[in-house]
C-alpha cells in the first residue's frame, strides 16, 4: 500500500505540472539561508601559553597534529630566503636521531611529519600516536641544523631561482610584489643569490631559538581523541616547552598608486604577456567587508563564469582564462585581475581588464550575478565543512581575528542577507578604478608603446628592480654590432678560413647525462642537431640542400616551413659573417641590461616571418646571448680561442620544454675537418 501510495502522489506531481506556468525567465527566488551547525572546537591553553584546538572525528582510526606559529611578517633584507628554508633545517636530523633515521621511523609507521618556518605537521594512525608525538617533538625541542642539509637547500634553491629568473609567471610574482610593497617590505623583498649565498647555520639557529616558542603557538588536533585525552598528551609532549618574548614588528602601510601606471618586464622571447592589474588593500578576515568583498570577486573574477572570464575568453578569445582576487591578511593584501594574453593582443586585454573592474565600480553588479555568486560561495562553504580540518581552522581564524564565537555558524546568513546594494557599495569603498598598477612581463619591444596609453611605462629587471637606464652609442647600427662581434672573435679573415666544425656537448638535466651535437658545413649548405642521451638519439634535426627534416625516436618528419627557416637561420657556425650575403635582415634595438651585461640587441630576421634577436655585450663585442620565441634563451659564455677564433665553450639553454636550465660544456671541437653524409643524416 505504501509503494501505492508513492506512485500516486508521483502521478499527481506530473499532472499539476502540465498545468503549472513558470516563469523561465527569472531565477527562482533564494530560500532562507540555512543554518550551519558546525562541531565546535574544544580548548584549552597550557600554562605556558600553548593555544590547544581539538576536533574529534571519530569516522577514521587517524590523528593529525598542526602546531601554527602566530608571529609577524619579517623583513629577512640581506638574507632573503632564510625563513624557506628553516623547516627543512629542522627536518635534517635531531640529538637522537639522523635525517635518515628520522625518516626511516616516519616510514615504517605510515605516518606524516613536515616542518616550515612557522608550523609543524604531523599525522598517523590512531595506534601509532605516541609514536608521531614522540617524533614531532623531537623535531621541535632538538633540531641540530647540519650544514650540509643546509648546503644541499642553497644548491636547489640557487637552481630554482635560476629558473624562475626565465619564468614569466615567477617574473610576474616578483614584479607585482616589488611595486606594490616596496623592496624594504616583508612581501615586497625577494630572495636572490646573494642573499641564498648569506644565510649560515648560524642564522637558522637564531630564527628557530627566536620564534619557536609556545606562547605565540596554536596547536590543532583533529581525529579520533577528545579533550581529556587532547590534555594528557599535549601536557606529557609540550607541556615542558618555554615560553619567552617574541620581537614584534610594523610596517608602513603600502600606499595605492598617485595615478595608474605601467610596470615592465621586456622578456624578448615571450610568445604570450602575463598582466597582472593589482593594488594593495587592508583586508582581514571578520572585517566589514570581508564577505561582500568575496561577493564582489566571484562576480568579476571568480570562476568561469564571472565578468572577465566571459570577457577575456568566451568573447574575446585572449586567453584560455582570465580571473581576480580580493585577499585577505592581517597586515595587508591585494586586489588584482590577471591572465596570460598572446602578445598581439596585450594592449587590447589590458582594456578589457580596466573596462570590467571601472564598469564593476561605477555601474554596480546585477541580482542574477548575485544571486549566482551566492549558490557558487554557498556551495563551497559547504563542502569544506567536510574536512574535519577545516572546523580547526575555523576556530583558530576566531582566536586570531578575534571574530564573534558564532562567526562561521552564521557565515551563510550574513552572506546570504547581503544585497546588491551592499555589493555595490563594497566595490565603491574598496577599489580605486584609477590608480590600479598594471604588471605586464613580455616582449616589450611589441607591446611597450601600445601599453604607454594606458600609464607611464617603467621598466623592470626579472628581479623586480627598475631596469638600468642604459643608452647606446648614437651612431650604433646593426650593422656595427656584428662588424665588432667578428673583430672581437679573430677578424673576417680568420672566420671565413672556418669551413667545418664539429661540436659535442655534455650536459645532465634532473640526474640524466645529455649529449648535444652540432655539424656545421657552410660551404655545402649543411647542418644537423642532435640529442643523445644514454647513447640513444632521441632528436635529430638536419638541414641538406635547403630541405630540413627531423627525427623524433626514430620517427622521420618533414620539417615544418617555420622549422626549416629557424634551421636555415642556424646552419652558420658564425652566422653574423652571411646574414647580409643571405638577404638577412638585421635591426638594431638598443642597449640592454643582460644579467647585469650591457648589451647590443640585434633582431634577425628572413622575410618569411622567422626571427631570431642576438646580444653582444657593449665592452667585449661577443655574443652573450641568443633567444628565440619557439626554441627559448641560449647564453654563451667561457670564450676559448680555436684555431685563432674565439668560440665559447658553455652554453646555457633555457627553454619553456625544460623544467631547469641546461648547463652543456663544449667537449670536443674539430674545425675543418671533413663532414660526410653520415653526419647530417
Amino acid at each position: 500500500m505504501k509503494k501505492i501510495a508513492i506512485v500516486v502522489v508521483l502521478m499527481l506531481l506530473v499532472a499539476v505540472s502540465g498545468f503549472a506556468q513558470v516563469d523561465r525567465s527569472k531565477l527562482p527566488a533564494a530560500g532562507p539561508a540555512p543554518e550551519i551547525k558546525i562541531n565546535e572546537a574544544e580548548t584549552f591553553t597550557l600554562p605556558n601559553g600553548l593555544k590547544v584546538f581539538v576536533v574529534k572525528n571519530t569516522k577514521l582510526p587517524r590523528v593529525s597534529f598542526t602546531l601554527v606559529l602566530e608571529r609577524d611578517p619579517i623583513l629577512e633584507g640581506d638574507k632573503a630566503g632564510l625563513s624557506g628554508f628553516v623547516g627543512e633545517m629542522m627536518m635534517g636530523g635531531t640529538k637522537n636521531r639522523t635525517k635518515d633515521q628520522l625518516d626511516q621511523e616516519v616510514d615504517f609507521i605510515g605516518a606524516s611529519l613536515s616542518a616550515s618556518s612557522t608550523s609543524i605537521f604531523a599525522s598517523s594512525l590512531k595506534k601509532h600516536q605516541g609514536k608521531v608525538l614522540e617524533l614531532m617533538a623531537d623535531v621541535l625541542f632538538n633540531p641540530v641544523f647540519p650544514q650540509e642539509e643546509l648546503d644541499k637547500l642553497k644548491k636547489q634553491s640557487l637552481t630554482n631561482l635560476a629558473q624562475s629568473k626565465d619564468n614569466p609567471n615567477a617574473i610576474s610574482s616578483r614584479l607585482s610584489r616589488a611595486v606594490l610593497y616596496g623592496k624594504n617590505h616583508p612581501y615586497g623583498e625577494s630572495q636572490t643569490e646573494q642573499t641564498t649565498n648569506n644565510i649560515t647555520v648560524a642564522d637558522v639557529q637564531a630564527y628557530y631559538k627566536t620564534y619557536f616558542k609556545p606562547n605565540i603557538a596554536y596547536l590543532a588536533i583533529v581525529g579520533d581523541m577528545d579533550k581529556a585525552e587532547a590534555q594528557k598528551v599535549v601536557t606529557q609532549y609540550f607541556g615542558a616547552w618555554q615560553k619567552e618574548e617574541v620581537p614584534k614588528f610594523t610596517y608602513p602601510m603600502p600606499v595605492r598608486a598617485a595615478k595608474q601606471a605601467v610596470a615592465l618586464v621586456d622578456r624578448s622571447s615571450s610568445v604570450q604577456s602575463v598582466i597582472n592589474v593589482t593594488q594593495p588593500v587592508q583586508m582581514k578576515i571578520g572585517d566589514p567587508d570581508y564577505i561582500s568583498s568575496r561577493l564582489l570577486n566571484q562576480i568579476l573574477g571568480g570562476g568561469s563564469a564571472s565578468r572577465l572570464f566571459m570577457n577575456l575568453r568566451e568573447d574575446k578569445g585572449y586567453t584560455y582564462g582570465a580571473y581576480s582576487s580580493i585577499g585577505a591578511d592581517k597586515l595587508v593584501a591585494t586586489i588584482s585581475a590577471n591572465a596570460s594574453v598572446r602578445t598581439e593582443v596585450t594592449d587590447s586585454a589590458v582594456y578589457e581588464f580596466i573596462y570590467e573592474i571601472k564598469n564593476l565600480v561605477e555601474n554596480g553588479v546585477t541580482e542574477e550575478e548575485l544571486a549566482k555568486a551566492k549558490a557558487e560561495l554557498s556551495g563551497s562553504f559547504g563542502r569544506s565543512l567536510e574536512q574535519p580540518a577545516t572546523v580547526a581552522n575555523f576556530a583558530l581564524n576566531i582566536d586570531r581575528y578575534k571574530l564573534p564565537k558564532d562567526y562561521y555558524a552564521t557565515y551563510l546568513q550574513k552572506l546570504n542577507a547581503l544585497t546588491v546594494a551592499d555589493i555595490n557599495a563594497t566595490a565603491k569603498r574598496l577599489i580605486d578604478p584609477d590608480k590600479f598598477i598594471i604588471t605586464t612581463v613580455g616582449n616589450g619591444a611589441e607591446i611597450k608603446e601600445k601599453l604607454a596609453k594606458f600609464g607611464e611605462v617603467i621598466e623592470y629587471n626579472n628581479m623586480g628592480e627598475p631596469a638600468k637606464q642604459l643608452v647606446a652609442d648614437a651612431t650604433m647600427t646593426a650593422e656595427k654590432v656584428l662588424d665588432n662581434y667578428l673583430t672581437a672573435i679573430g677578424g673576417a679573415q680568420k672566420v671565413a678560413a672556418i669551413k667545418t666544425a664539429k661540436i659535442s656537448m655534455d650536459a645532465n638535466i634532473m640526474g640524466n647525462a645529455l649529449t648535444i651535437a652540432f655539424v656545421y658545413d657552410s660551404e655545402n649548405g649543411r647542418y644537423a642537431q642532435k640529442l643523445s642521451i644514454a647513447g640513444n638519439v632521441m632528436q635529430k634535426t638536419s638541414l641538406v640542400d635547403g630541405k630540413g627534416s627531423m627525427s623524433m625516436q626514430g620517427q622521420n618528419v618533414p620539417l615544418t616551413d617555420a622549422q626549416l627557416a629557424e634551421a636555415k637561420l642556424n646552419s652558420y657556425l658564425f652566422p653574423e659573417a652571411v646574414y647580409k650575403e643571405k638577404g638577412y635582415t638585421v635591426t638594431f634595438d638598443g642597449l640592454k641590461d643582460v644579467d647585469g651585461t650591457p648589451a647590443y640587441k640585434v633582431i634577425i630576421s628572413d622575410g618569411s616571418g622567422a626571427k631570431l634577436t642576438n646580444y653582444y655585450a657593449q665592452d667585449s663585442g661577443l655574443k652573450i646571448k641568443y633567444e628565440n620565441p619557439a626554441s627559448g634563451d641560449t647564453y654563451y659564455s667561457n670564450y676559448q680561442a680555436k684555431e685563432g677564433v674565439l668560440i665559447p665553450m658553455a652554453w646555457t639553454l633555457k627553454s619553456p620544454m625544460i623544467p631547469v636550465p641546461l648547463e652543456a660544456k663544449v667537449t670536443t671541437l674539430e674545425l675543418n675537418s671533413p663532414v660526410t653524409d653520415a653526419d647530417v643524416n
